[in-house]
């Protein structure tokens, strides 16, 4: 089968070696996905709700590359670094993914990659051929 590497773009991309995505068949898979706006920088500072949903803009963004949709994803995996906070993260999930409904888990994280970053999303999506 063909396999398809989508970039975001970012330059730590080749410097680490991941692809925001890779399609293989009609599997995509989603790599951890943050709160970065366009420019690079963190959206939402301070506040998970809407580093959640840039978060979920950028995974719809990559999946939209890949030939598919938010309606397509079957399974998404939440590392939030408070989850005191499920609440906030939990609405904007179910703001996207309410009527989809993919099977879901959120985990506490000591850390990410950056102090200023709250949520990081994967997402897992399955396309008709």
């Amino acid at each position: 089968m063909a396999r398809q590497n989508i970039s975001s773009g970012a330059p730590w991309e080749p410097i680490v070696g991941y692809s925001r995505a890779v399609r293989v068949g009609n599997v995509i898979s989603v790599s951890g996905t943050t709160a970065t706006g366009p420019d690079g920088k963190i959206v939402g500072i301070g506040d998970v709700y809407t580093q959640t949903v840039q978060t979920i803009r950028n995974i719809e963004a990559a999946l939209a590359k890949a030939g598919a949709t938010l309606h397509d994803v079957v399974r998404t995996r939440i590392y939030v670094t408070n989850i005191a906070e499920w609440e906030k993260v939990g609405r904007a999930h179910g703001e996207f993914f309410g009527s989809i409904r993919p099977a879901t888990s959120m985990v506490q994280v000591s850390s990410l990659i950056s102090p200023e970053m709250l949520v990081e999303v994967e997402a897992d999506a399955i396309v008709g051929e």
